[in-house]
């Protein structure tokens, strides 16, 4: 094996010694701490990283591991390593390591776990010594293999150490009010150097439906098939199972009065209002009916079933949102301000920080007056754009090359 006979042997039994190594490490020092690379450490690892690697290049004469690991030899044997490792990430959960000890296993944080990490810094110091060679022995027609290794270099390595330097926060603003402040995953307490008004907050609903349960259960039925009439704009009638239904009356905001024996709804355009409907229910064979109101109530008023016989009841699930959105006004220290709307998959951009729609108080539905934001910053995702641009150029650049010479 130490001959200057090097294959693909010695490839593969490299990556068996590198996940042998990390599973070591793994064992006596843990998982890795991304975060203790953040700035400047990441970008002093990053200079001293690349300078050792033109310095292998330059000694690559005397040093024949050198110019094997420049080899295909030892390329695809990591890349099917780090190939397989990949796989097997996608198909297990993702959770960050820090969560508590009974929901963390090695393999549920791949991207801290060490043989991973290890074989990860291998190829990318494969790719990163190639991308050397091209760049010192440049000739016009080899710019399509400068630009796949060298755009993919700098993506793996701006996607590593920058991860360090991510922050992914979590803000509740309330409406009236202006926060600064935001929490990370560990709930720790942030002040950002941006603030967050919340002017308005809506929701746009789905239109009501009636289902039917089961009494003694609460299950939805059918069972294995449950069915649902949709309440939209003009639909007074409707059938579910054995049971046929007319709608008497409906009410988008309304409110309840309990009588003696009885709840009815009225007219209540304020907040806290429910959507209800007077329902007349009648058997298939026309020997039982039921009629009353249905609710799906709300945080102020509760819902209201109709008992259609000793089996089942007439229910109306909370409505299900559409689309919300955020009406909001930024600051930032540079005493920048923008007025944003905000909603789902659809986020405001402001030096350099993303803020995402993320939720609601769904205890109170359309009437929330608090909006979660989730607020990103990547500064290293411009570097990573850059690298994955400069693949595609690459191969760009290699299918106009092939079919040239096909020609």
């Amino acid at each position: 094996m130490w001959k200057n006979t090097w294959g693909v042997k010695e490839g593969i039994m490299t990556c068996g010694g590198l996940i042998a190594i990390g599973l070591i490490l793994h064992l006596f020092t843990g998982a890795v701490d991304w975060s203790c690379f953040a700035w400047p450490l990441n970008i002093c690892i990053l200079t001293v990283y690349v300078v050792v690697l033109i310095m292998l290049y330059i000694l690559r004469k005397k040093l024949y591991f050198v110019r094997w690991t420049m080899s295909y030899n030892a390329a695809v044997p990591s890349l099917i390593t780090v190939v397989s490792l990949t796989f097997l990430m996608g198909m297990i959960k993702q959770v960050p390591y820090s969560v508590s000890s009974d929901e963390f296993s090695i393999f549920n944080s791949m991207l801290s776990f060490w043989p991973f990490i290890l074989v990860y810094i291998w190829l990318t110091s494969i790719v990163g010594l190639v991308s050397i060679k091209h760049f010192f022995s440049f000739r016009l027609d080899r710019i399509p293999f400068l630009l796949n290794h060298l755009g993919l270099f700098i993506a793996l390595v701006s996607a590593t150490l920058g991860s360090a330097d991510m922050k992914r926060l979590t803000m509740n603003t309330r409406i009236g009010q202006t926060e600064w402040r935001a929490t990370d995953i560990n709930g720790n307490l942030h002040e950002l150097p941006l603030a967050i008004e919340l002017k308005n907050f809506s929701i746009d609903e789905y239109p009501p439906k009636l289902m039917l349960i089961d009494n003694s259960t609460g299950k939805a039925l059918p069972y294995n098939k449950p069915e649902h009439l949709l309440l939209e704009d003009g639909v007074n009638s409707g059938k579910l199972s054995e049971w046929k239904f007319k709608i008497l009356d409906r009410i988008e905001m309304a409110a309840s009065v309990s009588g003696e024996d009885t709840v009815r709804y009225v007219e209540w355009p304020s907040t806290g209002a429910t959507y209800a409907v007077n329902v007349k229910a009648v058997s298939s064979d026309g020997k039982r009916t039921a009629s009353g109101w249905v609710s799906c109530g709300s945080f102020l008023f509760p819902y209201q079933a109709l008992r259609l016989d000793s089996n089942c009841s007439l229910v109306m699930p909370d409505r299900e949102p559409r689309r919300f959105s955020s009406d909001v006004v930024i600051y930032t220290e540079s005493g920048k301000k923008q007025e944003k709307t905000i909603e789902v998959n659809k986020p405001a951009d402001i030096e350099n920080w993303k803020i995402y729609q993320l939720s609601y108080d769904e205890s109170k539905g359309r009437w929330s007056d608090i909006s979660v934001f989730e607020l990103v910053s990547d500064p290293w995702l411009p570097a990573v754009y850059v690298g994955i641009i400069m693949m595609m150029f690459g191969a760009v650049c290699m299918f106009v090359t092939a079919q040239k010479k096909n020609n």
